[in-house]
């Protein structure tokens, strides 16, 4: 059998992908997603179960049983049909080339960082541009290869990264210039016109892995620090989190409250005041305004979060 367009992804934004494709450009042939038992093993933030796009929409959803799409069930697949175009959304590992093989134009991915790849090649780019304090994000749309995130250039689009926005919100305006670059490598690639730029005059640079162990708060810090630490890891990711005794305290949203005001009374990581349940916590050069946090106890003044 013959597949023109496939999806691979496993979250609500390659969701919001399928759905702009399936309904303002042309039809996609099947989605390429994990099954719950790939889910048990791994960490995936935003997980979206896709199967209800079958009866949405009539698109076949296949189901794998391996991330790393080298199963048996899943080679043979591939082995047996054909398939002319893939694009990756939320597709977080390598896909083999004995999947890359079968495509004729190739699968299509994303990959951003402040600057051009093979800079800010790696793991996790929304998360790391906000926590480095980046203020624009570059997108890549590239060709997949066996290596990670290589400079096989389709198209690229610049976003700000604002001193307001969080991951969540990133992650909306990274769907926007996703749809943009779609709209014109599906344009392309109806002309069978679809033109690569391999050639980067920039260096290798690597995003390392991050994990939920990664979003604890260091109150030694300063509080610029800590504030892109939160919004660059707050949900759908795990979250930023420090402890008061034993107990974790989970800071969602948080903002910097003022860098003039005395609190050298205070410790760095002590809560000052509270208003409205919203703890004011000492930070080296100034304070934070916890707007939302989770925990199993309530804080007050004069607890100490480290």
């Amino acid at each position: 059998m013959k597949y023109q367009l496939v999806v691979f992804g496993v979250k609500d934004t390659t969701e919001r992908i399928v759905e702009f494709i399936q309904t303002k450009i042309r039809k996609v042939d099947l989605v390429v997603t994990i099954s719950g038992a790939v889910l048990q093993k791994n960490q995936v933030s935003g997980f979206k179960g896709l199967s209800f796009l079958t009866e949405k929409y009539g698109i076949p959803v296949r189901e794998v049983d391996s991330y790393a799409l080298k199963d048996e069930a899943t080679q043979a697949f591939f082995a047996e049909n054909e398939f002319d175009i893939g694009i990756s959304m939320g597709w977080q590992r390598l896909i083999p080339a004995a999947v890359l093989d079968r495509f004729r134009y190739g699968v299509f991915g994303f990959h951003g960082n402040c600057a051009y790849l093979p800079y800010g090649r790696g793991r996790s780019p929304l998360n790391w541009s906000i926590i480095n304090g980046d203020t624009r994000f570059n997108l890549n749309l590239f060709q997949y290869d066996e290596k990670a995130d290589s400079p096989n250039i389709f198209a690229s689009e610049m976003c700000a990264i604002t001193q307001h926005d969080t991951v969540r919100s990133m992650q909306y305006k990274n769907i926007i210039c996703s749809q943009n670059l779609i709209r014109r490598l599906l344009a392309a690639y109806e002309d069978g016109n679809i033109k690569i730029n391999r050639e980067s005059k920039d260096f290798d640079s690597w995003y390392e892995k991050r994990t939920a162990a990664d979003g604890k708060i260091d109150f030694h810090g300063k509080t610029r620090d800590i504030y892109n630490l939160i919004r660059g890891v707050t949900a759908p990711f795990p979250g930023a989190f420090a402890y008061v005794g034993e107990e974790k305290v989970l800071v969602w949203d948080a903002v910097p409250f003022d860098e003039m005001l005395d609190f050298s009374a205070y410790r760095p990581g002590e809560v000052i005041e509270v208003f409205d349940n919203q703890p004011i916590v000492r930070t080296v050069d100034g304070s934070l305004l916890i707007r939302r946090y989770e925990a199993a106890v309530q804080l007050k003044a004069g607890d100490i979060l480290e």
